[in-house]
């Protein structure tokens, strides 16, 4: 067994896509429409789904807003410098909302950013974890 994939809901999916490749490098792997059930699903990553988890967009085309609730947490990305990880994201218009740096009561070297749909997105230092 492993996991495949994560799903989140977006509300644009072409504007998801770039906020994914432009600020974390990921690429699509794959894309649908799905013209009956009025929904679109793209799926990005790191490598290909048959040895990667990765993540699915889904764009149901009839919904403008989604409610994240209080039970989501986020997306961890491994990085090698998460201080200029937050300089590079914020140089193209990302929106970092925790600045890199320990996590409290650890030594662990983290920061979040957020996606255009409101989605944190942990960058984890590597080799502080």
């Amino acid at each position: 067994m492993r996991i495949l994939h994560t799903m989140i809901r977006v509300n644009d999916l072409d504007e998801s896509i770039k906020f994914y490749q432009d600020l974390f490098g990921m690429k699509v792997l794959r894309k649908a429409d799905y013209p009956d059930g009025k929904f679109s699903l793209a799926f990005i990553g790191y490598g290909g789904e048959d040895t990667n988890t990765v993540i699915e967009l889904t764009h149901n085309w009839e919904t403008s807003h989604y409610d994240h609730g209080n039970a989501y947490g986020h997306i961890a990305i491994e990085v090698d410098d998460a201080y200029k990880s937050c300089e590079d994201i914020k140089s193209k218009g990302g929106k970092v909302i925790r600045e890199a740096g320990p996590m409290m009561h650890g030594t662990t070297v983290l920061a979040f950013v957020e996606d255009p749909n409101g989605y944190k997105i942990e960058l984890i230092q590597k080799g502080t974890f």
